[in-house]
Formats: C-alpha cells, structure tokens, sequence
C-alpha cells in the first residue's frame, strides 16, 4: 500500500501529546507527511485516553468521525482505552490496525504486515508492559513536553492507568539531557516535564526526580522548565527548595489532591492525608510566595457522603493554592473502588463538580488579581485573533497582548494592566 500523508489526533494528557509525536517522527522517517488541514490522509492514527468513561465515550466518537472523513485511510487506534479495550475498538468499522501501550511505537512493523480487510489488535499484558519510549513534542505552541517517565505503582482505588500503562519505568537522565539540549538547538525555550507519576522517577535507572531536575537545570539555552503534575508524598522540600532558588525551574506546581477528607483519601489508597498536602503547600508558599499551584480534584467518588464532601470543599477553601481542575468521579471497569458500598448519584456528583468549579474560578480571579500593577516575563506565542498574542508568566498566570509584531516564541516584560474576568486572563502590555 502506498502510504503519503498522515492525519493525527491526540485525547488525553500531555504524555500523549508527546507520543503521538515520536509516532508521527517515525512515520516521517518513511517519508509520510502529515496532511494539512482539509487534505485526505492516508493514514489516521488516533491515541487514545480511558481516565473517565467521557473519555471512552469520546474516543469512539473521534474514530468513528476520522473513518468519515478519511474514507480508504488506514486507521491505527492506540493509547490508553486501545490497551484497556482493544476487542471493542477493533469491531467499530473502518479500524485497521488496534496497538497497546508496548506496541505503539512499533508502528511501522504492524503496518508491513497489515493485510487489507482485516483488523488486527496488538496489546501486551500488564505486567509485560516494559517498554519505555523517548519522546518529546512540540505541535503547533511554543511548550515542548519531555516524557522522562511511564506507567505507575500506586494502584489508587478509582484507577485504571497502572492497568493501562504498565509498571513504574523512566527514561535515562542522560539521554533526557540530550533532548534537552536538542530543543534548546531547535530554538525551543519551554520544556514541560511529563509523566504518569513523574516523582516516580528512578525506578528504573537507580536515580531520582531530583537528580534529573538538577542535570535538566544545567541546560543552556532553555529559559524555561515545569513540572507536570507530581504527586504530593514525593514532591520533596528539597525539589521545592530548589526550584526557589532555581532561574530554569519555574515557581508553578500541579499537585493531585483527588479528596480533602482523610477518610475518602483511605478509600482511595492515596499515600498521604490532608496534613501532609496542607504542609506541602504551606512550605510551597513559605519559599515562594508567588508560586501558582494547580489541584487535582475528584467529586462524588464513593465513599464521599455529603458530609466528607462539606469537610472535603472546606479543607480545600482554605488552602493557599491558585486553581483546580475538577473531574466527576467516573466508574471505571475493574477497579477496587467498586467494592465501596457507598455510591455517589451522577446528578450530586455534578452538583458537586459545579461547586469545586465555581471555588477554583474564585481562587484563580484572586491568584490573578493579586498581580495586577507588577511587571513579569512572558512567553509569547500566536492566538487565533489577529494582532493578539498570548502567553504565561513565569508563575502561569495567562496573558493577552494586543501586538503584530512577529513575536512568537520570544520572551517579554509586560506589565499585568488589567484583570479580564471573564475570560479568566490579564491584559498586558509590553514593556519597551
């Protein structure tokens, strides 16, 4: 089969995004080119995200959408629900080629020995799943993201990721310096670090998170390095110390709390209680007062009655954090959360998520507003309205600069004028 151009979509997390652009390299190295907006593909890989049924849901929406619109396109599903469910991706029609979390980077094998007219499904087992693959992506923004580690231990109550993406596992530091270094050469100066429990890192290699974030902080050439979320148990007061004192290492922090009373936090197996997520923000703030710091929040998991959520939505109204990302809890086939007798209606959950929501946005407009009037340094990149640029301060606060000028991928000095409500972001001006 002839094979020229090759049309992606990613779902899910940054680490994706990431993969999907070490697949779309590889591709590249047989000479396919991606396919420009509007062009018929002949090749369609999806990567795939199972975190909630949404994503499920949403995921055999978008195959079923990319089969219409690239009719006669080899179309190769991967990722995290091709894993989980490769038997039920593999029945929708127009699928061809089905890879799981140790297949997808062999991609171009499966495609050799494709026959027309009859899908084929490739996943491992679990406790097979080995492979750890160097990927780093950049897409269509500024941000590079650096995948330095894979798959996860932690086994949480709600959770199918382990199940999804094997075991603990993480790139050398070495070979992630390299990387570096590659995108510093490229003129990239952003680099996000991504993983799926990326404080994890070592197990593999015998060394820590906090070894790579120094080796990584002596870079030159990247003005910029974040950390994706971490969990809070192994974000360290040595990692937090470091990035105070760090020029690289930004003062922004993504910590998952899922549940803010300790007895929903057992139900779930997370490894630690509300103390220790209180100390890692209090000790956060106490060395950078300015520090912006995302939570992970679940609403309704089972166990929360309306009591635990009351002293759950209190513990988190008093924390000193700047944003949350809020997420319904969704049953997930196979996880021990559901052997929890009490279970959550849909319709409380969703009351539940509007609230956390309502209180992140309040957080967020304060966390903002606070820095009205001060100057900072912004990575610009292009919007889709012309004249406008946006961008994120050191410490992640959004901002919009009416400018023409070619800026895009340049660090500025602003001054923050004016906080925009309703769009959640600061109107800024370049400092000349």
């Amino acid at each position: 089969m002839t094979l020229e151009r090759a049309a992606y979509y990613t779902l899910g997390c940054k680490l994706n995004f990431a993969e999907t652009s070490t697949i779309a390299e590889k591709l590249a190295s047989r000479g396919i080119v991606t396919a420009k907006r509007g062009e018929r593909a002949d090749i369609v890989v999806i990567n795939t995200c199972s975190v909630t049924d949404l994503a499920d849901r949403k995921c055999r929406q978008i195959i079923r959408r990319y089969v219409k619109m690239h009719p006669g396109a080899v179309v190769v599903v991967t990722g995290c629900y091709a894993q989980l469910k490769p038997g039920s991706i593999e029945e929708i029609e127009g699928v061809d080629l089905v890879l799981g979390a140790n297949e997808k980077m062999k991609l171009l094998d499966y495609l050799d020995g494709l026959t027309a007219g009859k899908p084929q499904a490739h996943t491992t087992q679990r406790n097979e799943i080995t492979a750890f693959d160097y990927s780093c992506s950049r897409g269509d923004r500024t941000r590079y993201f650096l995948k330095v580690q894979d798959g996860c231990d932690y086994f949480c109550s709600y959770c199918t990721i382990p199940f999804a993406r094997g075991r603990s596992r993480n790139g050398e530091i070495a070979k992630l310096v390299d990387q570096a270094r590659r995108v510093a050469a490229e003129g990239g100066k952003e680099i996000v670090l991504t993983g799926v429990n990326v404080g994890d890192f070592g197990k593999t290699t015998g060394e820590t998170f906090f070894d790579l974030v120094k080796a990584l902080d002596g870079v030159d050439g990247i003005e910029r390095f974040r950390i994706s979320s971490i969990e809070p148990n192994l974000l360290t007061d040595e990692i937090i110390d470091f990035v105070a004192k760090s020029r690289r290492f930004m003062p922004h922090f993504h910590l998952p709390l899922q549940a803010g009373s300790d007895e929903v936090l057992k139900l779930m197996r997370r490894r630690y209680d509300t103390s220790l997520f209180r100390d890692k923000v209090h000790h956060i703030k106490e060395v950078i007062p300015d520090a912006f710091i995302g939570v992970d929040v679940i609403a309704g998991a089972r166990g929360e009655t309306d009591e635990l959520f009351e002293r759950s939505y209190d513990f988190i109204s008093s924390l000193d954090v700047s944003q949350l990302h809020v997420f319904p809890y969704s049953e997930r086939p196979g996880t021990a959360a559901l052997r929890i007798d009490h279970v959550v209606p849909k319709e409380v959950r969703h009351q539940r998520c509007n609230r956390l929501i309502a209180l992140s946005d309040g957080k967020l407009l304060d966390f903002y507003a606070k820095h009205v009037g001060r100057k900072a340094k912004v990575l610009l990149e292009h919007s889709k309205l012309p004249g406008v640029m946006n961008g994120f301060t050191d410490n992640y606060i959004k901002v919009e600069v009416a400018t023409s000028a070619p800026l895009d991928n340049c660090i500025v000095e602003v001054s923050l004028d004016a906080l925009d409500r309703t769009s959640h972001h600061v109107l800024a001006t370049i400092v000349d």
